[in-house]
């Protein structure tokens, strides 16, 4: 199976400070995937380091005040594309992210306050019905690689 994950949890240095968020165990369960880096906030044209950004009454916001929405859908727009292009059977998103963050992200006052809802290319993702996971739900992440033996890597 094809699936699609956050290039910071493979351990690509893309996250906003220049660092990675690097997962062994989640590493470990993909062996033997095809895994398709993503990173919306890279692909949209924002350097890293850049100043942090959380998602603002349908913006995305950096701490600075500054609007990056365009550079954030643009580079979500990139990923739907290369994750269409190869036919990912799901996605392993970066949990609280204003792009990839699954059900729960950053509520937009840079307090560390979550509140509910998706990121841009989490948003995206289950919008095109593919299976979506965040990196803390190993369980389900190994269910659905399991169900998935003998599939085609069409899009489920």
């Amino acid at each position: 199976m094809k699936i699609a994950v956050s290039a910071c949890l493979l351990g690509y240095d893309v996250k906003y400070n220049g660092g990675n968020n690097r997962n062994e165990k989640l590493i470990a369960l993909l062996e033997g995937q095809e895994v398709i880096p993503v990173c919306p906030e890279v692909w949209g044209g924002l350097g890293v380091p850049r100043d942090p950004a959380e998602r603002q009454n349908g913006k995305v916001i950096s701490c600075r005040g500054r609007d990056v929405t365009e550079e954030y859908m643009s580079g979500t727009a990139l990923c739907m594309k290369k994750i269409r292009q190869e036919h990912a059977g799901m996605a392993v998103l970066k949990a609280r992210s204003p792009a990839c963050g699954k059900d729960v992200i950053y509520d937009g006052t840079f307090s560390h306050t979550l509140r509910d809802g998706d990121g841009t290319l989490a948003e995206a993702v289950r919008q095109e019905g593919i299976p979506l996971f965040s990196e803390n739900e190993y369980e389900m992440i190994r269910r659905c690689i399991s169900g998935a033996g003998g599939q085609s890597d069409d899009k489920i």
